[in-house]
């Protein structure tokens, strides 16, 4: 158990073996039988969530957590957090906001209201259609400002790149929009659940 638990790669492919574990259960046991394009449409999802809570847990660690504690570090310490970290956070930040963002649209896609989401509701008039499309297009707005605008700048803070901008003005922008992103995570999060809880999308 502890050799599984002490390497990362094993303790995903044991979570792995789980979820297959528990997907035979639920089709044997429980009688559970998807219908055509079913398996595909809730491997869509379960990958959405999954990439999803990576995203905006790793946001909510950098601003409920790392930001605010960083002036209690000592200045001998704090390149463990900006040379190791940091680094490492934003790169499983910036491609789960990927991966999120992907998987939402082609998850719209194959439930079809991907076109009537993105124009909020405004050809069925569907109440579900109005509230997911607010949420997709905040989780857009949140994914271009990870990639645009948090990484670029966090390149600089963190001298990854040379640049000859300051790199307490580029942590400050980084800062400021991932406060941005904290800030607009809420309204999404609801308006992705309330969608689903108003049972028009499928």
């Amino acid at each position: 158990m502890f050799a599984i638990l002490s390497n990362l790669r094993n303790t995903i492919i044991a979570g792995i073996v789980l979820l297959l574990a528990l997907v035979a259960i639920n089709h044997v046991v429980g009688g559970i039988v998807w219908a055509k394009g079913d398996g595909i449409r809730f491997t869509v999802r379960w990958l959405h969530v999954l990439s999803g809570v990576m995203w905006i847990g790793l946001l909510w660690y950098f601003n409920f957590v790392q930001i605010p504690n960083m002036g209690k570090i000592e200045d001998a310490h704090k390149p463990a957090i900006t040379k190791v970290i940091a680094p490492a956070a934003l790169f499983w930040f910036r491609w789960a906001a990927l991966a999120t963002l992907a998987t939402g649209l082609l998850l719209g896609w194959i439930n079809g209201y991907l076109v009537d989401a993105l124009i909020l509701g405004t050809r069925t008039g569907a109440v579900g259609h109005v509230s997911i499309g607010i949420g997709m297009w905040l989780g857009v707005i949140m994914a271009f400002n990870v990639w645009f605008v948090i990484w670029p700048n966090q390149k600089i803070a963190l001298g990854i790149i040379d640049s000859d901008k300051d790199k307490a003005k580029a942590g400050r922008t980084a800062m400021l929009f991932s406060r941005t992103n904290t800030m607009l995570s809420i309204p999404m999060l609801y308006a992705m659940v309330s969608a689903q809880g108003l049972y028009v999308i499928s």
